[in-house]
């Protein structure tokens, strides 16, 4: 069966956002529509949008093009969902999301749609932090912290690193890595000594709880280390994910080539595998 308003797209071949907001309509209709689809609202799609945001960056970081344009379509669908949802609820639809995105980026943008000087990247970035500062004022928001305006939603490894970078601006930063090497040896001392609460009484909610503060502590330094670094927090974190999972899973491979699975051998035994694995690596594999 026709999807109702795809008529022209389906003749000429040619795919636009319509023929996916037609989908998206059949399948929410009341009617006629997908169980599921009808069972969900904002918050329970949520997860999804996220989850297919990463796999967006993940294709990126893979440089896999056909992928990136599989899953850019899935980011798409989330973005229609939701509008749907809105629509059906009479708050918005998909056209005033692309209004109010296309009125945003001209606003955010004098240097190009406007008179302002095109000044260097620094600038222009200054420049969009200062609109947006009248955006919040403008909706009644009388935040006036340097740290307004950072979404409580982010992932808490970008929080940390926006925090950190607006704190910055201010003058408020350490002048380079040695003083944060410093902090952080400083915290993981401080964890040392919260884990030896913690083996000392174990039942103790106090120690946990101070044990939990104390790796935050750490973890935040190690952003801001990070930061400093000009390094980013997630890349490096993926760098790191991926070469463990190359790693151990050579390792299971060596293991079961040999005839004795990794979990039948002992900790000492797996160190050795992880050792050989690892000296087998190209010189810049990490």
């Amino acid at each position: 069966m026709a999807i109702v308003g795809t008529r022209d797209a389906q003749v000429t071949g040619r795919r636009d956002i319509g023929e996916l907001i037609d989908i998206m309509a059949r399948l929410r209709d009341p009617g006629s529509g997908c169980p599921w689809d009808l069972a969900q609202d904002f918050a329970s799609i949520a997860p999804y949008t996220i989850e297919e945001a990463y796999e967006v960056a993940d294709a990126i970081a893979r440089a896999d093009m056909p992928a990136l344009r599989d899953e850019l379509g899935d980011l798409l669908l989330q973005v229609v969902f939701h509008a749907r949802m809105a629509e059906e609820a009479g708050d918005f639809a998909f056209a005033d999301v692309v209004g109010a995105i296309c009125d945003k980026m001209v606003r955010r943008h004098p240097h190009v749609f406007g008179d302002a000087d095109r000044d260097d990247a620094d600038a222009v970035a200054r420049s969009w932090e200062a609109i947006k500062r009248e955006e919040r004022a403008g909706r009644g928001e009388h935040d006036d912290s340097a740290l307004a305006g950072i979404s409580g939603g982010l992932p808490e490894w970008v929080r940390a690193s926006k925090l950190q970078q607006r704190a910055a601006r201010t003058g408020f930063d350490w002048p380079g890595p040695a003083p944060v090497i410093a902090k952080l040896r400083e915290e993981l001392d401080e964890v040392e000594a919260e884990f030896a609460a913690v083996a000392a009484d174990d039942h103790d909610p106090a120690a946990q709880a101070r044990l939990e503060a104390e790796l935050g502590d750490v973890l935040f330094v190690a952003a801001n280390l990070a930061r400093h670094a000009r390094v980013d927090v997630g890349r490096a974190l993926r760098g790191a994910n991926l070469k463990f999972e190359r790693r151990f899973r050579a390792m299971e491979a060596i293991a079961a080539g040999e005839g004795r699975p990794l979990e039948q051998r002992t900790l000492d035994e797996q160190e050795v595998l992880w050792a050989r694995v690892k000296a087998g690596e190209a010189p810049d594999a990490g």
